[in-house]
């Protein structure tokens, strides 16, 4: 056995040994599970509009975009949802990478070198851990929404560039990041503030234009937004939103940027055409408010801002056994397990969907409940 097979051997055996194997399970068409693991929060991705959308954007433009966006990537359909998504949410500019994790990936590295300092809350998501260890500069890791302690880390600087990564919404246990307060900060120090908005729009906020905007910091020169098109808007790839001097320097300078293949023409499309149908539909967010609340009365846990409910399982294998219990009722839930949590607890991860009707939703809470209580 080579080395290489040995160590392959060791870590699969150490996996299992913590219920912490990991594996794919395909869906299958058609699937007939009620869906409370995925991220189309507002059932977007199948509204007939949107699935139309996408397909006339594969006929008219191909299976793919055929290039970065710098050659010849760049299709009127990039432009029109990058301007579409700016106005919605009241920031100058905007531009669109093939995925939210190239969004992140991209803003940082652009902005950050070894001069600058990047303080990070304790609880960002893996795409923005990797992008500060990418740019190279010094990490300061801050306690989670410790306005504080990101005030301590900005006076220490010296003089340098600094920049403060957070999400507005976090993804595991759906609390929000006090923006108003970090931005206030880091006005006062000159620091730079970058909130990930992947679980913010199209669910919370006055017809779900997100945590930024609904904190009255949409089009302020220090926050910058990055966003994905895979959750509410139901379709695929991520975005950037700032000046337009930011975004003129990302198309010059972002890597994960320049050198990736544009977002294919259906997912684009796709995007677009949710983002009207949510415009058109304000009161889609409320749906969802509505239905954590119920959810998370019912089990008794701290609602959260978003469409996620985090549940606290004594265990990776109580959870895995709740989520294996569930799935044979015919309710698919997430399960999160170390390292994906950052306090190291294990949870059941359900997500509130605003495109399931009422007699669905009724029996998925009756059945949760009763599984997670006992």
């Amino acid at each position: 056995m080579s080395r290489w097979t040995s160590w392959l051997a060791a870590q699969a055996a150490a996996r299992e040994e913590a219920g912490l194997t990991r594996i794919l399970n395909p869906r299958k068409e058609n699937d007939p599970l009620v869906d409370l693991a995925g991220n189309d929060y507002l059932g977007l991705s199948r509204r007939p509009s949107v699935i139309a959308a996408a397909a006339q954007a594969t006929l008219a433009w191909g299976a793919g975009a055929a290039a970065s966006r710098l050659v010849t990537g760049t299709l009127q359909l990039h432009a029109d949802l990058e301007h579409e998504l700016a106005d919605f949410l009241d920031q100058p500019a905007a531009l669109v990478c093939s995925t939210g994790y190239h969004a992140n990936l991209s803003v940082v590295t652009a902005l950050v070198d070894r001069d600058c300092v990047v303080i990070s809350d304790a609880h960002i998501h893996a795409s923005l851990i990797d992008a500060a260890r990418l740019s190279r500069a010094e990490i300061v890791v801050t306690a989670h929404n410790d306005v504080g302690a990101v005030g301590a880390a900005l006076a220490a600087v010296g003089g340098r560039r600094a920049i403060v990564l957070a999400e507005s919404v976090y993804s595991v246990l759906g609390d929000a990041a006090p923006l108003q307060e970090l931005a206030e900060v880091c006005a006062e120090h000159d620091a730079l503030l970058v909130v990930d908005e992947a679980h913010g729009v199209g669910v919370v906020g006055v017809g779900g234009r997100g945590s930024v905007h609904s904190a009255g910091l949409g089009a302020v020169p220090h926050v910058v937004v990055t966003a994905t098109l895979s959750k509410a808007l139901g379709a695929q790839g991520g975005a950037v939103l700032g000046s337009p001097a930011l975004i003129e320097h990302l198309v010059n300078r972002a890597r994960p940027f320049i050198f990736d293949t544009a977002l294919a023409p259906a997912a684009t499309a796709g995007a677009l055409a949710a983002l009207r149908e949510l415009r058109a539909a304000p009161q889609l967010p409320a749906v969802i408010q509505n239905r954590v609340g119920v959810l998370g009365s019912a089990l008794g846990i701290d609602l959260p801002v978003g469409a996620v409910l985090s549940v606290p399982m004594e265990s990776p294998r109580a959870a895995l056994a709740a989520q294996a219990t569930l799935l044979d009722e015919g309710i698919r839930v997430g399960c999160f397990r170390p390292p994906s949590v950052p306090d190291g607890v294990s949870r059941l991860r359900i997500t509130c969907n605003a495109g399931l009707d009422e007699q669905e939703w009724q029996r998925a809470v009756e059945t949760i409940v009763k599984v997670v209580r006992g």
